[in-house]
């Protein structure tokens, strides 16, 4: 039986290390892609660099001490560590549901009103508006942990989940916990479900813009430009929502894992996966920048050779 789980620890940290070197390679080459190609210097691909810094971060906060755990009989976190680990978890949680908005909002422009878009979604604005989403998750995040790590936590000292998750947490709290409990439903209220309306607007009237146009290319190629956003927002919302919103008749220890698993590593690795694939731009940048590289490293290879023959 102690083999038997054993193995399962060893096949899940293969698992988990792969999906989590997947996830950081996908969105640390978007990024790096974003920074070097001028092709991709629009609001739309500074907003996808700013998702994907946000997914690196989002699975480095909990992955490697899961893997670590993993490979441990202790499988211990300190209670400043779980404090840090659940601030940013939810910093980069909450930033990431107002940057999507944020993200819906310039396609909007973009389809609904292009010739306004160099002058609406200019540099300012743009840095504005992802300053905005990161200082929203800041002060979130902050807020959250301080209500929550303040509480006494004299009982028992065993978190049944991955991670410091909000909810895990707080069943640990020997105090009543209602009002965080309230306050954690106002924030998934606000700064959840607020962006996902805004979202839902977004693209409602980009959908009336697009069923106006005249031609079926330029309807299918304003489609194509949204598709990956939606596809994103999709993958990030449905997970969320089932995990946190769904009702406690229907909560179960081993379903919460699983969904946790889902948004934490399945969701930043496919991100990277989906624009990479349904974007031309990118798929385009990705080649030139591999063309660089390889060009790079064989001139530093016959330079090398040269000098040996020397």
């Amino acid at each position: 039986m102690w083999k038997n789980f054993q193995a399962l620890q060893v096949l899940l940290f293969v698992v988990l290390f792969t999906f989590y070197m997947v996830a950081l390679l996908g969105n640390s080459l978007i990024v790096i892609v974003t920074v070097t190609d001028r092709a991709l210097c629009t609001p739309m691909y500074f907003f996808l660099r700013n998702l994907s810094f946000l997914e690196i971060g989002y699975t480095s906060v909990m992955i490697p001490k899961m893997l670590l755990n993993l490979l441990s009989e202790t499988q211990t976190i300190s209670f400043a560590g779980c404090g840090a680990q659940m601030c940013f978890f939810i910093l980069f949680g909450i930033t990431e549901c107002c940057l999507l908005s944020v993200m819906a909002y310039d396609r909007y422009v973009a389809i609904c009103h292009p010739l306004q878009y160099t002058l609406v979604m200019n540099q300012r604005v743009c840095i504005q508006m992802a300053a905005v989403s990161w200082s929203i998750g800041t002060l979130v995040a902050f807020g959250q942990t301080v209500s929550i790590f303040t509480l006494p936590f004299c009982g028992s000292n065993s978190i049944s989940h991955f991670f410091c998750d909000i909810l895990p947490v707080l069943r640990l709290a020997t105090t009543d916990t209602r009002k965080n409990e309230a306050a954690v439903a106002i924030v998934t209220v606000v700064f959840i479900f607020i962006p996902f309306l805004l979202i839902l607007l977004s693209y409602i009237l980009i959908l009336f813009t697009i069923l106006r146009m005249p031609s079926a290319e330029g309807r299918h190629k304003a489609f194509s430009t949204c598709s990956s956003h939606l596809i994103v927002v999709s993958l990030f919302y449905g997970t969320v929502t089932f995990t946190y919103v769904r009702p406690k008749s229907v909560y179960s220890l081993g379903s919460d894992r699983l969904l946790s698993l889902l948004y934490t590593v399945v969701t930043p690795m496919f991100n990277p996966i989906v624009y990479s694939l349904r974007n031309k731009e990118v798929r385009s940048a990705l080649r030139k920048s591999i063309v660089r590289q390889t060009s790079f490293l064989i001139r530093c290879g016959n330079s090398r050779v040269f000098s040996a023959d020397d």
